[in-house]
């Protein structure tokens, strides 16, 4: 049986709760359904976020989701999955990524869901810079984050 995928990179907003019932819609085989939003935050002082700007590679991006997405479906046995990436102008509070992982079980939803969460931080074609009061700067890869993909390797 083929593992239902969505995908989808858009500027609109998403909402949450109706992506999890269009995942779980008619089905009777999901046990858990992990879920991890990211938003953007503002922060304060100095180091304050007025806004976000999320650039992307069209057709690369959705792809390279893809792949790491069919990844998690060889690794742990899913029983769904969505991801959904904003690009364009955030503020504080908005949404920005999506990421649905349904199983049978809870351990493999949640190790999936945290496998396709640290690609996203780390390898995934797009391309961030925050606004601030006083300059506008280009988000560099964090080693932290790189740590966490780290662990994923085979």
């Amino acid at each position: 049986m083929t593992t239902p995928v969505t995908i989808r990179i858009q500027s609109a907003d998403f909402d949450i709760a109706a992506e999890i019932a269009a995942l779980t819609k008619s089905s009777t085989d999901i046990g858990a359904v992990v879920s991890f939003s990211g938003i953007c935050r503002g922060g304060e002082g100095d180091k304050a976020i007025a806004a976000m700007t999320l650039e992307h590679y069209p057709g690369m991006a959705e792809a390279e989701i893809g792949r790491h997405v069919s990844e998690a479906i060889a690794r742990w046995p899913l029983t769904g999955v969505t991801v959904i990436h904003r690009y364009g102008r955030v503020v504080p509070g908005d949404n920005i990524v999506l990421v649905l992982t349904a199983s049978v079980h809870r351990e493999a939803a949640f190790q999936a869901a945290e496998f396709l969460m640290d690609y996203l931080k780390t390898n995934a074609p797009f391309w961030k810079s925050e606004e601030r009061a006083d300059n506008k700067v280009w988000v560099d890869a964090q080693a932290h984050d790189d740590n966490a993909a780290a662990r994923w390797k085979k």
